[in-house]
């Protein structure tokens, strides 16, 4: 694996109005892993593995104009394939107007998109992280999850080389890395991390392979087959790791306990009947409910 020096190359990223920074900041803030990624109040970087080679990249508004400045240190021959992938992380490519037209007749929903508009689908860089963290995250906070995930970074991610102010120092730990490790103390029941270790070497061995090619619908059906992951699990995977518009992990607490439906909360299957209206839009009302979740002093999503 190579780890060389390059001229960092600057690109813009644009998009349509509105855009709001601080939704992703605040997301990133929640779930930013120690040396994978580094947060400031107007800047995110991450690591990078790509083929053999290694390196990282930084996102920042701009003030001036509807884009966002990409900084990529890594070979110029993967500016194709990291300008797509950091789109589709800040959900740069979707029309919030034509979003709200179809969510935003919705006697709840309406309200929370008159109120904040244009929030966006916050999708993972890497597929594999994130699948990890969910797995991870199964019936525990989010800073639990983080904590968790940050001990496997420490112990399994390889150090990243390079003396930038404010570049991460640390790769997030690789599919083969994880199915072989001793986990033991790493603060997980150990049906969990037998299911971690099982999916991560599914992965390793190509009989998982991380994509919705064949529809999001296809990718839940292939993770529940694994032992210890179920509808959440998957749904959640399909939602963050992919950004697929319309995935929807029915019972996450946050969504059935957005104030949205009042002191009880909602059940999961009225939940999912309720939410037949919202397709094919269905992750961004997930948004908007873990958006009003989160606002109500906890969170979520």
């Amino acid at each position: 694996m190579k780890t060389t020096s390059h001229t960092p190359q600057r690109l813009r990223l644009s998009y349509r109005a509105p855009w709001d920074w601080q939704q992703f900041h605040e997301h990133f803030a929640l779930r930013s892993l120690a040396g994978v990624e580094c947060l400031s109040p107007r800047r995110y970087a991450r690591s990078v593995r790509l083929g053999e080679d290694r390196g990282w990249f930084s996102v920042a508004p701009l003030d001036d104009s509807a884009e966002l400045e990409l900084e990529l240190h890594l070979p110029a021959n993967h500016a194709e394939t990291l300008t797509a992938r950091v789109r589709k992380m800040f959900d740069l490519d979707s029309d919030p107007a034509h979003i709200a037209g179809h969510l935003g007749n919705d006697p709840l929903l309406g309200p929370l998109i008159r109120h904040t508009p244009g929030l966006r689908l916050p999708t993972a860089f890497d597929p594999f992280e994130q699948a990890v963290r969910a797995i991870v995250g199964q019936q525990v906070t989010v800073k639990a999850a983080v904590t968790i995930v940050g001990r496997l970074v420490q112990r399994l991610g390889e150090p990243l080389p390079g003396d930038v102010p404010g570049q991460p120092t640390r790769l997030f730990p690789t599919p083969q890395a994880l199915a072989g490790a001793d986990l033991a103390g790493i603060g997980m029941p150990g049906k969990r991390v037998e299911t971690l270790q099982r999916f991560a070497a599914a992965c390793a061995s190509g009989a998982l392979a991380l994509h919705v090619d064949d529809g999001a619908d296809d990718l839940v059906k292939r993770l529940c087959a694994l032992p210890g992951i179920g509808p959440w699990t998957a749904e959640y995977v399909a939602l963050r790791a992919f950004g697929d518009p319309d995935a929807f992990p029915t019972a996450d607490l946050g969504l059935l306990k957005s104030p949205v439906w009042g002191a009880d909360g909602i059940a999961a299957r009225d939940l999912q009947r309720r939410a037949e209206a919202w397709r094919p839009w269905r992750a961004y009302a997930a948004v908007y409910l873990w958006h009003a979740y989160s606002q109500s002093g906890r969170t979520g999503g």
